[in-house]
């Protein structure tokens, strides 16, 4: 059997629409960034401090992409740690290396080709579980040489053919150009369910706090924007992932509107012995290691973390542009992996 490039696209878009379940494929974690909550859909409520954390870390400190790479195939081989090696191509994709780019195209060249499963070391990994990191890695270097508008353009040429995998995603939620934008105007016009389903999970991919009103009125009344109320989770996703005070304040205040309406109040969108809102809880704590209310006291306002950050920002202004180039965060916040 081949695993070619549509069974590639078909599982990279189910990954995207899925609604629960640890990610398997191009990752979204970020550690010990300021202002921002830790957030992890690898690990189990990641805590800074741990040795899960501080492995993550490590790995987005690395610089050599010949590193980089070899975790990551150590991994593939079924010798090394899974969850390092899909960081470490997270990693790499920011790093935007063109040989290591080239390699990430190999490969996932023999992967759509390959007759029999690729991983005969490792057969309990399949084809889409690597997929979208790749796709990550090569897009990332297109857009260092092409610019954010190209990557933009092809992305979204793909988007209503349903022609996009995790990785595409991932790297959409790190695009300027008007990307976010264009999101938005395309939830917010989009002709059925479907089609305002996969723009709202398009959008948890984006670190914009400007999404914060959006996304909170989502979550607080999803009929009003024709939404399946069981997936007003990604609003609640897209405002974990910003992971400001103001998002978790945000996604409290907006949990606390649906409950005094009784939006969720559908024992269909129960999970296990949770109602939807209890469910939704439990994930946060799964997802960033702590309580909504925790991370509204301990991380500080945008004022505060700016007037902080600005010291840090004039006196490594130069290097940024030299270390980083177009591969830089446009958020600002360094290395900051999610499953975009």
């Amino acid at each position: 059997m081949r695993f070619g490039l549509g069974w590639m696209m078909g599982a990279g878009v189910a990954l995207v629409l899925s609604t629960a379940g640890a990610a398997s494929a191009q990752v979204q974690v970020r550690v010990g960034v300021p202002g921002r909550a830790t957030y992890s859909e690898l690990h189990e409520a990641l805590r800074a401090g741990t040795a899960a954390a501080d492995t993550v870390v490590r790995i987005e400190r690395l610089r050599s992409p010949a590193r980089l790479w070899r975790i990551a195939r150590q991994a593939m081989a079924g010798d090394g740690n899974w969850n390092a090696g899909l960081v470490a191509l997270t990693r790499l994709a920011e790093l935007r290396d063109r040989a290591y780019a080239d390699s990430a195209r190999r490969l996932r060249a023999r992967i759509e080709q390959a007759e029999e499963n690729p991983f005969p070391q490792n057969p309990g990994l399949q084809p889409g579980d690597l997929t979208p990191s790749l796709q990550a890695i090569i897009l990332e270097r297109r857009r260092a040489v092409q610019g954010d508008s190209a990557v933009l353009a092809d992305i979204l040429g793909r988007l209503a053919s349903k022609q996009y995998d995790h990785g595409d995603a991932w790297v959409l939620g790190r695009l300027g150009a008007g990307a976010k934008d264009s999101l938005v105007a395309r939830f917010l016009s989009a002709p059925n369910e479907e089609f305002k389903v996969r723009y709202l999970t398009l959008l948890s991919y984006f670190t914009d706090p400007s999404l914060i009103p959006l996304l909170s009125r989502v979550y607080a009344a999803p009929d009003s924007f024709g939404l399946p109320k069981r997936y007003a989770i990604r609003a609640s996703d897209g405002l974990l992932w910003i992971g400001t005070r103001e998002s978790m304040q945000a996604l409290l205040d907006a949990r606390a509107k649906a409950r005094e309406r009784g939006v969720y109040n559908d024992p269909d969108l129960r999970h296990a012995d949770l109602d939807f809102l209890g469910s939704d809880s439990s994930s946060v704590i799964s997802r960033t290691g702590k309580w909504l209310t925790e991370w509204v006291r301990e991380l500080p306002t945008a004022m505060d973390s700016d007037k902080a950050s600005e010291p840090r920002r004039s006196s490594s202004r130069a290097q940024r542009g030299t270390l980083h180039g177009n591969g830089s965060n446009r958020s600002g916040q360094g290395p900051s992996l999610r499953s975009g």
